[in-house]
């Protein structure tokens, strides 16, 4: 069977390892021997550590920034409402959230490398923020298009919805009587729905 190219080899041991054992225990040096391969080779695709994170986040988590670019680009079009846009973004970012929430997780236990990694973050022009920032785009777009109040804080609301995303994936199994969390599906949708009638035009 052919061997994958380096670099896909390389965020595929940086996936693993991050989830399992969490960013800030996978040193490259693990990273590249998982992926059978030498930290060199590793630094010739990925000149640190959080840039192969963000590859991580980009290249196999759920695709949450693309579909936001995607809705900024083109407010209003086709057939789908603002509701179900948002569904589709509440769906999506509670997956991002689930899944990236156990990578980063280990960092903020030890607060010099979070602060590390935040610097790196913000040299690359991206972070925690940047989907609440899409969000809010993507709302005010649709402000502009007149599907969204023209008094609504769309900022507040991209807050609101991505915030909600991010706790359910902090407590999913966290049900004080053991009944099992919310459906995905029924989450995002009542989310969206519950929202609109704050925002909706």
């Amino acid at each position: 069977m052919e061997q994958k190219p380096a670099r896909v080899r390389v965020i595929d041991a940086a996936h693993q390892l991050m989830v399992t054992i969490g960013l800030a225990r996978a040193t490259t040096k693990e990273i590249a021997r998982v992926a059978g391969c030498s930290e060199a080779a590793l630094y010739k695709h990925f000149a640190s550590k959080e840039e192969l994170f963000v590859a991580v986040l980009k290249e196999r988590l759920p695709r949450l920034n693309p579909l936001l670019k995607r809705l900024i680009a083109s407010p209003g079009a086709g057939e789908r409402t603002v509701e179900q846009n948002l569904t589709e973004i509440a769906r999506q970012a509670a997956l991002f959230y689930e899944q990236s929430f156990p990578i980063a997780a280990s960092l903020y236990a030890e607060p010099r490398l979070k602060e590390r990694h935040n610097e790196v973050m913000r040299e690359l022009g991206t972070g925690p923020h940047m989907p609440i920032r899409g969000l809010d785009a993507y709302l005010r777009s649709e402000q502009a298009a007149g599907r969204v109040r023209a008094d609504a804080d769309t900022y507040a609301a991209a807050s609101l919805l991505l915030g909600a995303c991010a706790q359910r994936a902090f407590a999913y199994e966290a049900t004080a009587d053991g009944t099992p969390p919310q459906p995905l599906a029924e989450f995002a949708a009542s989310l969206a729905r519950t929202l609109m009638r704050g925002v909706g035009a």
